[in-house]
């Protein structure tokens, strides 16, 4: 059957292949896999048929470990099933796997392989964690490309069968499995036509089954296990040719030539490379390049890994090579060699090859691009045995020096870049833009997504290639055709218009005139566009989306609409009526109204495009160099990290550094607060400060996501001091002090939460957001209040547990990654400003982590005095066994010096030690006091001198009460952390945990969780969830000796400080459950109003503030009034993530949503029945 042509990415491919052969698949999400699920899941909701003529019972698991027990079970009762994963996700299995493998049931793992966390996370690709995995029996089939991951998925799931050994089916993580291409693709008729189906009934027929029952899973002795063990030889003896055998039958259909090892090159090679995954498309894009020159190059593409199959390897090698290159996406730390070249080395040692030299190289860890330059490299290497490429290594020399860049993509090829900011739609409407150019025309198409790890607000930048020949450059573009730029303060931080070809067209979203652009363009950036005929044209995206009503950030398909009118690719009128139909399919679950401000935006973006005539004085405009922040002041540990490392990431030249930039830094450690260097200066609008309109509340700096806004106390000469122009008020209550609001307008993302939750005076707002190019000066302000001490006495005035005294604490959270208006890090920046000198904090793999700690900048600060919260993640699934680790260490360490201090205090002469330590020693438990008597002990012990005290000053730091905290989402709290969440609380010790409540698992793109309520609709419940929301809280408040509160800081200012007071002060473990808006919700009015929808959501009962405190008298609080439920409907409609199954299906939303409403009602008449429980006659003993 003749396939069709269409445009997906890996993970879509894999799917869509995957889908046909199963009846189950228990999935978890996990980057980059999860949109394999997602679509599975999708698909299933939308009725799509298997080869059985039924949809694809999918379940999501509560982990990844939980996923593979569910795979082991549905496949023992006769289920053909599936999952998806990668990275620790993948490793959570492996107990499974051999079980799964052992029982000779036919499941597949498909993987969109991942690196794993080590010195550090990174979600981006390589082979670390398949190769942890070649043990466990699974066969392993590799892909290299889109196509082939649709044209041999099947192979694995039909060789599963038929062999009776379960696959792991993997492609590289980003580089496959979101490279988006033109493929052909599979009908399920052919599908079912391979499929064996005497051997799927001999496998049902196998399974479990009562009616005729047998026992598997026995435990056996010494006497018979090994021989059990090896009787299972002849199976994996057989599979190669099961697996070739459906290769040829791939083959005999769609015209391939699919091989266990498929060679590529010149018949008369003399150097190959062996490689696995998506380097391969590189490499033969490398080997026509060199063999158009005469070169004798090829390569073997491995795509059976297990069982390695020797003889196929040897028949795929021509008899002239003379040597062969090994190349491994993986590093085995301590092992002779990676993986792939020690099997072709055992393969090959008794072969007619066992005299040709093998090279061992690493490539491509983490997604390291890997380019037609380095193969080169690779097949020119003559000397170095083991080798790098793509990195200089001047630590231990095995790297190899990389030529000059190659032009390798095939003649005719258009390469485009887009630079943009994460989460202004760029991304999106590129993929959407290459979807049309390939399913729309007769060109091949690919694209590609490059990012930082920081959350919205990120540089993105989109690479798209099209032509009339296939594309198998599996690299970054560093050539364009065209280039744009979607976001103005690019253009003196990156070099963006150095990659146009001579001619090319660059295109710039920004407000400039002529006038404009003489004044902010760097002298670079003119001389080329003017030296190389660079066509240059801009648009005002920030105007035209306030005009369209897409508001000044979302200019995604204005620039797309631009970006068609000036390549032309597809006539004008026919790219309009495309574009506006995959705007429809992209924002239709936001509802008509977003879909014709697209459409209006679309209209708009062709026709207000201004050509730019190029000024002749530009071709000898002068080198300005790049904007890269330099570090002058602050920790010289701090400055040495951002001088020689963090400024050139920033500046997108982190490829360069060499591995002896890392040599303090193996570890992964890094030092705090380095994220005050970078002043992104990416926002649209800052707030400005209106004095006249102010009442010194200070809840805009309460609320602020980021820490750009602050409150500054001054004396009357660091006032006289303050540079010119600083507006200023005396400070309410403390006529010795003046009051300003500072904002800092290159940190602030322009978020507009500030000025939201501003109450002003007589109507009129204290902050008015105003275009941040017109107030940059602000920012001098801002810098001069952070070198001010702070005032200890207006926080003891103010209290530092109100709000308004709690933000003349320094904040040791700021400028963080997070997205603009975020509603999680508001709760973690105030935990900073009231604990933060003493903190711990074990954070949880998800957003919280993300915005906490991504590579280079590190948002945790340090005070004056060099303290600041001690902040570590380990994975996603421990977290709370983690932090309970951090605590039992304290435990053990100031223990022992408790009993050094007790001794010197009973038998010790010194009176003021004695003295000291008798006042340490009452405080030991306290934390808000045991810190000034542990000034006074050191102070003491230090003027003493004697050896008993020395050895006590070793571990001064260790002295002291800290505070222990576990932060993290619902997805860890709720799902896979939950046991360990559970377990903590129980311990009875002194330990804080957080929740950021956003109710999806936010970091991996908003799947459901448990604390997803009834009827919302998220990844993995496409059809609205149909069960309600986990109660956390009650579970915890169930052991009675748990500290339990449940917070909406828009809700109630108040509450939410008093809460984490009450929390941390609490003697024992302590639950904090926050709700926390999050841009997966898609909040109609925008994450500007993210304190609105908290406030909203406690009015109408759909959230409930309340604490519940073991120590007091009346044990529970329900802080929230009581609801007004007539607005219930309104709040659900408020948010896409319920007003979406509105639309798609209007019966199922009537009843889950009345559901979802009951629920809330019984709740709140539960926690009213509280009140009464834990009134202040039930205090127990």
């Amino acid at each position: 059957m003749a396939r069709k042509m269409k445009t997906m990415d890996g993970n879509h491919a894999a799917a869509h292949a995957s889908y046909a052969f199963s009846d189950v698949a228990a999935i978890y999400p996990i980057t980059p896999s999860s949109v394999m699920a997602e679509a599975t899941d999708e698909w299933a909701t939308q009725g799509r048929k298997n080869i059985f003529g039924q949809e694809v019972q999918v379940t999501e698991m509560q982990s990844e470990a939980g996923a593979a027990g569910a795979v082991h079970g549905s496949l023992a009762a006769g289920a053909l099933t599936t999952t998806y994963t990668a990275s620790q996700g993948l490793l959570l299995m492996i107990p499974n796997l051999y079980k799964i493998a052992g029982e000779q049931l036919p499941g597949v793992i498909n993987v969109s392989a991942r690196a794993l966390a080590s010195h550090a996370l990174c979600i981006f690709g390589d082979h670390s964690d398949v190769m942890a995995c070649r043990q466990t029996g699974c066969a392993m089939l590799c892909e290299s490309s889109v196509q082939e991951v649709m044209d041999l998925t099947p192979v694995a799931h039909l060789a599963a069968i038929k062999g009776k050994v379960p696959f792991i089916n993997f492609f590289d993580g980003f580089r496959t499995s979101h490279e988006i291409q033109k493929i052909e693709t599979w009908d399920y008729e052919d599908l079912k036509d391979m499929a064996d189906m005497d051997a799927i009934a001999e496998f049902r027929n196998r399974a479990l089954n009562p009616n005729h029952p047998c026992q598997r899973g026995s435990a056996q002795n010494p006497d018979i296990f090994f021989q059990a063990r090896e009787a299972c030889n002849p199976y994996y003896d057989a599979l190669p040719a099961v697996v070739q055998e459906y290769m040829d039958k791939v083959n005999e259909k769609i015209g391939t030539d699919y091989k266990l090892f498929n060679y590529y090159g010149a018949a008369d090679a003399e150097h190959i490379i062996v490689a696995m995954g998506s380097v391969n498309d590189t490499i033969e894009e490398t080997i026509d390049y060199l063999m158009a020159a005469g070169k004798k190059v090829g390569v073997v593409k491995v795509r059976l890994y297990r069982p390695f199959c020797a003889q196929a390897l040897i028949d795929a090698i021509p008899d002239t090579v003379k040597q062969i290159s090994v190349l491994d996406r993986t590093k085995e730390p301590g092992a002779l060699g990676e993986p792939l070249y020690l099997d072709v080395v055992a393969a090959l040692r008794d072969s007619k090859f066992s005299d040709v030299k093998i090279f061992t190289g690493r490539y491509g860890l983490g997604s390291k691009d890997t380019t037609p330059a380095q193969i080169v490299a690779v097949y020119e290497n003559t000397e170095k045995e083991k080798f790098t490429i793509g990195i200089v290594d001047d630590v231990t020399n095995l790297s190899l020096e990389t030529g000059a860049p190659l032009v390798t993509t095939p003649e005719g090829t258009t390469n485009c870049k887009f630079w943009g900011l994460g989460a202004d739609g760029t991304v999106g409407a590129n993929k959407n833009s290459i979807k049309i150019i390939g399913d729309n025309t007769d060109m091949y198409a690919q694209a590609y997504f490059d990012y930082d790890s920081k959350k919205s607000g990120g540089v993105t930048m989109s690479h798209l290639r099209f032509g009339k020949k296939p594309i198998k450059s599996t690299y970054l573009i560093h050539k364009a055709n065209f280039v744009a730029c979607h976001n103005p303060s690019y253009v003196n931080k990156y070099n963006m218009v150095q990659e146009l070809v001579d001619g090319g067209t660059f295109l710039l979203n920004c407000a400039w005139d002529m006038e404009g652009l003489e004044k902010h363009l760097p002298g670079q950036v003119k001389a080329f566009i003017a030296n190389h005929n660079i066509k240059f044209y801009t648009i005002d995206g920030v105007k035209i989306g306030i005009e369209t009503g897409m508001g000044p950030t979302r200019i995604n398909t204005i620039l797309q609409s631009a970006f068609f009118k000036l390549t032309g690719i597809i006539p004008e009128e026919q790219a309009i009526e495309l574009m506006k139909a995959a705007a429809k399919a992209t924002y239709g679950r936001k509802g008509d109204d977003v879909v014709k401000k697209n459409w209006a935006a679309i209209d708009a973006g062709a026709k207000q495009i201004v050509e730019v005539q190029v000024p002749e004085s530009w071709k000898n405009a002068e080198d300005e160099g790049l904007f890269m922040s330099h570090a002058s002041h602050g920790a010289q540990e701090a400055q040495d990290f951002v001088n020689n490392i963090q400024c050139k990431i920033n500046a997108q030249e982190g490829n360069s550094l060499p591995v002896s930039a890392f040599k303090d830094y193996v570890d992964g450690t890094t030092p705090s607060g380095t994220a005050a260097y970078e002043k992104r200066g990416i926002a649209v609008n800052v707030p400005v400060w209106v004095p006249d309109n102010c009442i010194q509340c200070n809840r805009c700096a309460y609320v602020c996501p980021h820490a750009a806004i602050r409150p500054v106390a001054m004396t009357a000469d660091e006032a006289a001091n303050a540079p010119e122009g600083i507006k200023t008020l005396p400070l309410t209550g403390m006529k010795d002090y003046t009051f300003t609001m500072t904002v800092s307008a290159l940190d602030c993302t322009g978020c507009g939460s500030c000025a939201n939750v501003c109450p002003g005076k007589k109507g009129n707002k204290a902050l008015e957001m105003a275009p941040l190019e017109a107030n940059t000066e602000e920012q001098k302000f801002f810098d001069y209040g952070v070198t001010l001490p702070q005032k200890e006495d207006v926080i003891a005035k103010y209290k530092e547990t109100t709000v308004k005294g709690s933000q003349f604490k320094q904040p040791l959270l700021e400028f963080s990654g997070a997205c603009a208006g975020c509603g999680e890090t508001p709760y973690a920046k105030l935990i900073t400003q009231l604990f933060g000198d003493r903190m711990y904090i074990a954070n949880a793999t998800g957003c919280s982590s993300i915005w906490g700690n991504s590579s280079p900048s590190t948002p945790y600060t340090t005070n004056a005095k060099g303290q600041g919260p001690a902040w570590s993640n380990s994975l996603f699934e421990d977290n709370a066994e983690f932090g309970y680790g951090m605590l039992l260490a304290q435990r053990a360490i100031r223990g022992g010096l408790k009993e050094k201090i007790e001794d010197l205090v009973a038998n010790g002469t010194n009176e003021d030690v004695k003295a000291a330590g008798q006042e340490w020693l009452d405080t030991y438990a306290v934390g808000a006091t045991n810190g000034a008597a542990t000034e006074k002990l050191v102070a003491a012990l230090e003027a003493c001198g004697c050896d008993k005290a020395n050895e006590i000053l070793a571990q001064k730091d260790f002295l002291s009460k800290k505070s222990q905290w576990i932060f993290g989402g619902d997805g860890w709290a709720y799902d896979i952390g939950f046991g360990g969440v559970d377990h903590v609380l129980a311990s009875g010790r002194d330990i804080n945990v957080m929740v950021f409540d956003t109710e999806v698992y936010s970091n991996t793109g908003g799947q459901s969780s448990k604390s997803t309520p009834t009827g919302a609709i998220a990844q993995f419940a496409a059809g609205g969830k149909e069960t309600k929301k986990k109660d956390m809280a009650s579970i915890a408040m169930s052991y009675g000796y748990v500290y339990v509160a449940q917070i909406s800081m828009g809700a109630d200012f108040n509450q939410t400080v008093k809460a984490i007071a009450e929390a941390e002060a609490y003697p024992g473990p302590s639950l904090i459950i926050a709700y926390a808006p999050c841009i997966n919700h898609g909040i109609k009015k925008g994450m500007s109003k993210a304190q609105t929808e908290e406030e909203l959501a406690v009015k109408c009962g759909y959230w409930h503030n309340f604490r519940f405190n073991p120590a007091a008298d009346n044990k529970f609080s329900l802080d929230s009034k009581t609801p007004d439920m007539e607005n219930y409907m309104d709040f659900l409609n408020g948010e896409v993530r319920y007003n979406s199954l509105q639309r798609q299906n209007p019966e199922k939303a009537a009843r889950l949503f009345a559901k979802n409403e009951s629920e809330a009602q019984a709740r709140y008449e539960y926690l009213q029945k509280l009140i009464t429980l834990y009134g202040a006659d039930k205090k127990e003993d």
